[in-house]
């Protein structure tokens, strides 16, 4: 149990668009991370994309258009996860997943997952699945993208976030 704890955020955040939530980006913020995408990291990443498309479908919601401006900040927190062995929906200078997004030229995000340790991507949707909070800005009909970033540790381990937008 304790392992689960550890490769799995408890809480997902959520910022509803009603929120109006205004933050301001450091400098370390606007410089995203420009991670180099592996082909197994491209091959997790898109096989995430097909998975949450799949739940969505399954549960009346229509299909996430990926967009690049998402997948910048998200392998940017993932590469950032993966660099420090940090694990949390905080990141480099103290960011918030709103701050990252925002800095990425995407102005209505509304959620993020995060995840790490798991080897496949079905396995990291199951978790998801599993969980209200993930699970619930899966199947958020109301948002209409997605970038997914998946990054290795340089002892192996994957790093995943989702980032979600309006």
């Amino acid at each position: 149990m304790r392992s689960l704890l550890r490769r799995f955020a408890l809480a997902a955040l959520v910022v509803p668009a009603a929120a109006g939530v205004v933050t301001t980006a450091s400098s370390a913020e606007a410089a995203p991370v420009r991670a180099e995408v592996k082909a197994s990291e491209q091959a997790l990443q898109a096989d995430l994309v097909r998975l949450t498309n799949e739940q969505r479908a399954q549960h009346g919601c229509p299909a996430l258009s990926v967009d690049a401006r998402l997948t910048e900040a998200a392998r940017g927190h993932s590469a950032w996860m993966a660099r420090t062995g940090s694990f949390s929906h905080t990141g480099d200078g103290g960011s918030t997943f709103v701050a990252r997004v925002k800095a990425a030229g995407y102005r209505s995000p509304s959620a993020e997952n995060i995840a790490w340790g798991y080897r496949s991507a079905a396995e990291v949707m199951n978790a998801w699945m599993h969980s209200a909070g993930h699970r619930s800005n899966i199947l958020n009909c109301q948002s209409t993208t997605v970038g997914v970033g998946a990054v290795h540790a340089a002892n192996g381990a994957p790093y995943y976030t989702q980032d979600f937008g309006y």
